[in-house]
């Protein structure tokens, strides 16, 4: 990802009131982790897998907290149980950050990961989370101050997958 486009998700986060991010680095969107740390607004917790950041980001939401919660798109299968029995059991909302690995539009896109891109969105759907397919910088903060209004309004996690300009 261009450094400017990682400023710009780091603002539009900041923007929308994140103020806490659990996260398991990746390749893709990792520009947005310096920037963060640099930024005293931002609480950044470091999680050894994807479901226990969604866990962990729960309970910061309970604590009052504006949560993300920053993953690879194969940590929403791993994430999966973490989702359904504590985010949306307890109406949590949580923003989940996720780099859309293996979606068609995956400059990275590699043999290992398309099988698992093409299933992303139907289990997201099954799960019944709200997601959008961010692929370029066009209105960045606009849509993550939307996701963010939408996840309070259903008390539910929404997802954010990353694709496009942001696989760079």
């Amino acid at each position: 990802m261009e450094p400017e486009l990682a400023s710009k998700l780091v603002n539009g986060l900041k923007a929308a009131g994140i103020n806490f991010v659990t996260y398991l680095p990746e390749t893709r969107l990792s520009q947005i982790l310096p920037l963060m740390r640099q930024d005293e607004f931002f609480q950044l917790a470091p999680v050894a897998s994807e479901a226990e950041g969604v866990s962990i980001a729960a309970g910061a939401a309970l604590g009052g907290k504006q949560v993300a919660s920053y993953m690879e798109g194969t940590g929403v299968f791993v994430s999966t149980y973490n989702l359904l029995t504590i985010a949306e059991r307890f109406g949590i909302p949580m923003l989940l950050l996720v780099s859309y690995v293996g979606s068609a539009a995956d400059k990275r896109n590699s043999f290992l990961y398309v099988r698992r891109g093409t299933r992303m969105i139907p289990v997201l759907e099954a799960l019944g989370i709200e997601y959008q397919i961010v692929t370029d910088g066009e209105n960045l903060e606009t849509r993550i101050k939307d996701a963010v209004r939408m996840m309070h309004a259903l008390k539910l996690p929404v997802v954010l997958l990353f694709t496009g300009e942001f696989t760079v």
